[in-house]
């Protein structure tokens, strides 16, 4: 291929192991689909190990094969990529599941300004047969309302594999997965740089293969899960840790004068206990969500609007200042309660001094963990706030640069 990217306006990548009795189809589909509509592009081939003759035979198709040195499906499509002419890439797998005929509605969605064009097969139609049940109606809408719900999103199937992306937007992106939830973390991306998704409907055929597919259902469904809760921190560690610790420091604070009879309930120490629990574990969960957002660069994890200011005052300093704070107050707690231990001769604690004994500890195991998250902040070099707009600055000028 001889074409400069310029002359080129889109190229189909499909991902190929031991593809054999399916790749010829779908590299003909897509050309055919091509060359009726008109459209200039190219058909690439990235294979990752092929022993079967899968590379032959795409080759004799009419493809450009690319031969990924690292193993799994997203290496094979970055490889591929990276090494496509056009200025849009449209991704499907090479078991004759997805219909190339179709790229022309992908295409018309992008010259009509969409950066970020998904398939959905839930709004299409599905052949008999091509998807589980279980992948229809648990997984994938699973899937895809937590992502919805985490990142705002309005997408109804995150696991379509047909996509098409616009190539320049696709490397600021900075997707690195290198095996199936390399297509999860691309919608996770887009969303959290607030690229605009579109959707188009498409039709879903069964595996044309006469072999096990490579996709494994369980593993890679957690891996796609756990890859929307790492980018999700506010989501699932900042607002659920203070939440956890305002309730819990109100259940404390609220046995310090003793029982408290809520109707047929009655508060005792026992659910001083309990606050204190969760006080230390809000406190470990709010601080720690907190640093992921003081330290990962502008555009990597999705935050909550409402936490912004949050995440810009704790610094490595503030963190820092907190921790002696609730450390000086945990200690004067605790030794006051000593104090008069010891001027009265030991006698028998009541109830009020065993409380303000479990407060100070409260208050002293806080500080702990708040110091444990400052010193994460200094170790990642972005804790004081000067350091943070510094890496902002540079995220922004690499972003413009891209």
């Amino acid at each position: 291929m001889t074409a400069s990217m310029s002359q080129l306006e889109l190229s189909v990548v499909i991902p190929c192991l031991n593809e054999a009795p399916t790749i010829a189809g779908c590299v003909e589909r897509a050309i055919d689909a091509m060359s009726r509509h008109q459209i200039n592009g190219e058909v690439v081939v990235s294979d990752n190990g092929s022993t079967d003759g899968s590379i032959e035979i795409a080759r004799a198709s009419g493809a450009r094969v690319v031969s990924c040195p690292t193993a799994g499906y997203g290496a094979a499509l970055m490889w591929g990529f990276r090494s496509a002419l056009g200025r849009y890439l449209l991704m499907g797998d090479a078991d004759q599941s997805y219909d190339f005929a179709l790229l022309p509605r992908f295409l018309e969605q992008a010259r009509a300004g969409s950066r970020f064009v998904m398939g959905s097969r839930l709004r299409g139609r599905i052949e008999p047969g091509a998807m589980p049940p279980l992948h229809r109606y648990v997984g994938t809408p699973v899937l895809t309302a937590i992502l919805n719900r985490l990142f705002g999103t309005s997408i109804s199937d995150c696991n379509c594999g047909m996509r098409l992306v616009e190539r320049s937007t696709f490397f600021t992106l900075g997707v690195v997965s290198p095996g199936m939830e390399f297509a999860s973390e691309m919608v996770v991306k887009a969303a959290v740089m607030r690229v605009v998704i579109s959707e188009v409907p498409i039709d879903f055929y069964r595996d044309r293969r006469n072999r096990r597919p490579h996709l494994r259902p369980f593993r890679d469904g957690w891996r796609h899960l756990r890859l929307l809760l790492w980018h999700a921190p506010d989501h699932m560690m900042t607002l659920p840790g203070l939440t956890m610790l305002v309730l819990g420091l109100a259940l404390v604070l609220s046995q310090l004068g003793g029982r408290i009879a809520l109707g047929v309930l009655t508060l005792e120490i026992h659910f001083m206990i309990l606050g204190a629990t969760l006080s230390l574990v809000g406190t470990s969960a709010a601080s720690l969500g907190l640093v992921i957002g003081a330290t990962m660069p502008t555009g990597r994890v999705r935050h909550l609007p409402s936490l912004r200011r949050a995440h810009q005052w704790y610094t490595f300093d503030t963190a820092a200042a907190l921790s002696g704070i609730v450390l000086l107050v945990g200690l004067a707690v605790d030794g006051f309660v000593l104090s008069y231990w010891v001027y009265y001769r030991r006698p028998a604690f009541s109830l009020f001094y065993t409380r303000l004994t479990l407060l100070g500890l409260l208050l002293i195991g806080m500080a702990v963990q708040i110091a444990f998250s400052a010193l994460l902040l200094g170790a990642s070099f972005t804790g004081t706030g000067r350091m943070r707009r510094r890496t902002d600055n540079l995220e922004h000028t690499e972003t413009v640069a891209g």
